[in-house]
């Protein structure tokens, strides 16, 4: 079975702004229209993450919460 996102990246521990721009880094290495899994445990990020795809033009897709207080946010690259 085939993953529903193209990379992912593992921000989980980090507090913002370090999960927003891990997953910026990511992005900037990623082909428009590619999905990105962004893992994090700051409470922050629930915020930060949509604003961010907001400002540059990248596409939130969502957010599942995880067990331990993780979750995943499905970002669109535009």
């Amino acid at each position: 079975m085939a993953a529903d996102w193209d990379a992912e990246v593992d921000a989980r521990g980090l507090l913002c702004p370090l999960p927003v721009l891990r997953a910026r880094k990511r992005l900037l290495a990623m082909a428009p229209g590619q999905v990105l899994r962004l893992l994090a445990t700051d409470p922050a990020a629930a915020v930060d993450v949509p604003h961010f795809c907001a400002e540059a033009g990248h596409g939130f897709l969502g957010c599942d919460d995880l067990e331990g207080g993780e979750a995943a946010y499905l970002i669109w690259r535009g």
